[in-house]
């Protein structure tokens, strides 16, 4: 009996597609092959390239930050967002409040007094 042919190409893994990048660039380092077989070995590169981004990309909107723990002990998630606009200090900052306040502890403008340093 004649195998069944599928017509959706298997897009393959991300681990894949990285181990296959890491041997071409091997090859292109090597300065073995030609100019038509570089040129080949590139372009096929590039294709593993982007369907490593585009999976790293489709990773990042699935991963849900943990917000809190209800009472139960159950987390509390939300999704994660990587087009916000506050930049990495600012969201350290909230967050370095938000556990102060829970604490608490000095406020930070008391203990970044640059006048008790000496």
């Amino acid at each position: 009996m004649p195998k069944k042919k599928t017509t959706k190409s298997k897009r393959p893994t991300f681990e894949e597609s990285l181990a296959e990048l890491e041997t071409i660039v091997a090859k292109l380092e090597g300065g073995q092959l030609g100019l038509a077989e570089s040129l080949e070995e590139y372009e096929l590169g590039v294709k593993h390239l982007k369907s490593c981004y585009q999976q790293l990309s489709t990773a990042e909107r699935r991963i849900e930050l943990v917000s809190q723990v209800d009472a139960s002990g159950e987390p509390q998630t939300e999704p994660f967002d990587d087009e916000s606009s506050a930049s990495l200090d600012e969201k350290g900052a909230t967050r370095s409040r938000r556990r102060s306040v829970k604490r608490g502890a000095v406020k930070r403008s008391e203990v970044d007094d640059a006048s008790s340093l000496f």
